[in-house]
């Protein structure tokens, strides 16, 4: 690798303010991993499938997330710079695969927003039969983008209410589940049960497995901090303290209902087989006026992701136009920083724009389009995590991770069974990977192929003077 290829040389533009603290990142992180919107809408798949035994699902998954926090932790810390993963990946592996990285984070951070929109529908038709889903996934992104642009102390207000929002909604079903418990806790750990045909037999222990790849999931978020390094007061020394108290309350807001609505489901078997287990111990315990808040709640969780993952994915672009991915007309128009909000809006309205189109297609499509991003993400993390270490390039990062190569090494063992897992699915696990295999090669192709060609592609890392800007 040629040194010229990573020497800062950024395209011209405003930097982004530097006015959030711990509580301001902690906010805009929670966010984006939404744990009501785990609990309510990807829980539930994990019950489905491992009965009782999501409760060790969800321990498993916690310890690792735990190791590959410790990872973005130590990563962001060296370099908290809004680009985010491909950053630290093109610092320690190159210029190809950080660019390899960055490609994949376009699909991934582009297609949540429209994901995420067109479920809104589903959760208020509930309240409201008949509701048009794809209207109000647009109006949903718009609004959202129009709130992202703002100033980020106000986003991070602003999703701090939110959070408050999801929080009661939360606790309703916490309270709910155990005000009157039927069963004790050391049933749920040592005689998992899972549904099958008609009865509730022993959890096997691939049951446990596939939940825990989807708990994995369900717990994704807290590496989003990253993204808002850039506007981070002392953000090399304090990052790592956002991550990780972004992902122990993840934990918490995640595990315990789980626990509450399995200690408390008068009727265990119809609890683990329902579509909406948590609105139907909520409509037996305190009746349908109750259910209908909650389903409220779980609405304000999901508008909230869609800002915060908007604000996060702009910041991103900021970065990726900034080392000149695209083109000088583009790149140009994407470092431009909102004269009084301080907020890159050119990207945030690209990124609303791209969502808003999107609401347009098939949700099976934008799903399989998404691919398993996660997987490659975490991969090449815990790689750079590594080869960082070995080099010395991660040295100066202020946070070390405890007990390395132990973090990276537990992720990549998992993330390698979460890929045989997805393979045998085959309507979205293995087109999944294929899609994320496609996007990986894409990247590298548009790398070699055009990128390199305009010359040395430089990743931009904030200097002293930008740090304490």
């Amino acid at each position: 690798m040629r040194d010229d290829q990573m020497t800062p040389a950024p395209i011209p533009g405003r930097s982004l303010v530097r006015s959030l603290g711990v509580i301001g990142v902690l906010f805009l992180t929670l966010s984006v991993a939404t744990p009501a919107s785990s609990v309510f809408v990807i829980v539930p798949g994990m019950l489905q499938v491992a009965g009782t035994g999501a409760v060790w699902a969800t321990l498993l998954a916690g310890l690792v997330c735990v190791a590959t926090a410790f990872v973005y932790a130590e990563l962001s810390s060296a370099w908290p710079v809004a680009g985010g993963e491909y950053v630290a990946v093109a610092q320690t592996l190159g210029p190809m695969a950080g660019f390899a990285m960055l490609g994949v984070n376009v699909f991934n951070n582009l297609l949540f927003p429209p994901v995420a929109g067109l479920g809104v529908s589903a959760v208020l038709g509930t309240l409201v039969p008949g509701l048009p889903q794809i209207p109000i996934a647009v109006a949903v992104v718009a609004g959202s983008t129009l709130v992202a642009i703002l100033q980020i102390r106000v986003n991070a207000w602003l999703t701090g209410l939110f959070l408050l929002v999801e929080m009661l909604a939360i606790g309703a079903v916490v309270w709910l589940g155990f005000a009157d418990a039927v069963r004790p806790f050391g049933d749920l750990l040592l005689h998992p049960v899972m549904p099958q045909a008609g009865a509730l037999v022993p959890a096997s222990a691939a049951s446990i497995g596939l939940a825990t790849s989807i708990a994995i999931f369900a717990l994704n978020g807290y590496g989003a901090a990253v993204y808002f390094g850039e506007e981070m007061l002392d953000a090399p020394r304090l990052i790592a303290r956002a991550i990780m108290a972004s992902l122990a309350l993840t934990l918490l807001f995640e595990g315990i209902p789980i626990v509450a609505l399995l200690v408390g489901a008068p009727d265990l078997h119809a609890t683990l087989s329902a579509s909406d287990p948590f609105g139907l111990i909520v409509v037996l315990r305190s009746g349908s006026a109750m259910a209908d808040w909650i389903s409220i709640g779980v609405v304000v969780a999901i508008v909230n992701a869609v800002i915060a993952c908007i604000l996060a994915c702009a910041r991103f672009f900021y970065g990726t136009a900034r080392d000149g991915s695209w083109g000088r007309p583009i790149d140009r128009w994407l470092v431009q920083v909102h004269p009084r909000f301080g907020s890159p809006w050119v990207g945030t309205l690209l990124v609303g724009g791209f969502g808003i189109v999107a609401c347009f297609l098939p949700l099976p499509l934008l799903l399989v389009l998404s691919g398993t991003g996660l997987v490659a993400i975490y991969a090449g993390i815990c790689v750079a995590a590594m080869v960082g270490r070995r080099s010395g390039k991660t040295a100066h990062a202020p946070y070390q991770m405890p007990l390395y190569p132990l973090a990276p090494v537990v992720t990549l063992l998992a993330l390698g069974y979460v890929c045989w897992t997805s393979w045998f699915d085959l309507e979205e696990g293995r087109p999944g990977l294929i899609m994320t295999a496609a996007e990986i090669l894409l990247s590298i192709a548009y790398y070699w192929f055009v990128l390199r060609r305009r010359g040395p592609w430089n990743v931009h890392i904030a200097t002293a003077t930008e740090r304490d800007a």
